[in-house]
């Protein structure tokens, strides 16, 4: 059976700022008209992160904008949302956080294919800036590679 799950939005300056050591997945406690305002691809997840306390883990600054029909009820656009995760899964998020540098990133926010809401957090260290120079060279000497050889096998 394929995936079809559909991204609503993705956290690309992520991979620039932080080295992703590992993912997982984790649901989403919403409201109903937030999740009409994500079905519009009503989201953004720049400066957004998350936090273990009391043995839960909350997404903060994670902006969902209000609902375009909603009313009165339309939550908190910027609100701390709970994420839901196993207890053993929470165990190890607490345990690979407690080490300095470590941080919980969320990587993308998606419907699964029974149309829930899931988002991917990552397992992160924090890039130094010589970290992001040596990536940006390692992409252009790749691009320069690349053209080269488009231009030679024309």
């Amino acid at each position: 059976m394929a995936h079809a799950e559909k991204v609503i939005a993705k956290n690309r300056r992520a991979f620039h700022e932080y080295e992703i050591l590992e993912t997982y997945e984790a649901g989403l406690v919403l409201t109903g008209t937030e999740v009409c305002s994500l079905r519009e691809n009503n989201c953004q997840l720049t400066d957004c992160f998350a936090l273990i306390r009391n043995g839960e883990v909350w997404l903060h600054n994670l902006h969902i904008a209000p609902y375009s029909h909603g009313n009165l009820a339309n939550p908190d656009p910027d609100r701390t949302r709970k994420l839901l995760l196993h207890r053993s899964q929470i165990r190890d998020l607490a345990r690979k956080t407690q080490e300095r540098g470590m941080a919980l990133v969320p990587i993308k926010i998606y419907f699964d294919d029974n149309s829930r809401v899931k988002i991917e957090l990552a397992v992160a260290r924090g890039k130094k800036l010589y970290d992001k120079r040596a990536a940006m060279a390692e992409r252009d000497s790749k691009r320069e590679i690349d053209r080269a050889m488009k231009q030679r096998y024309r």
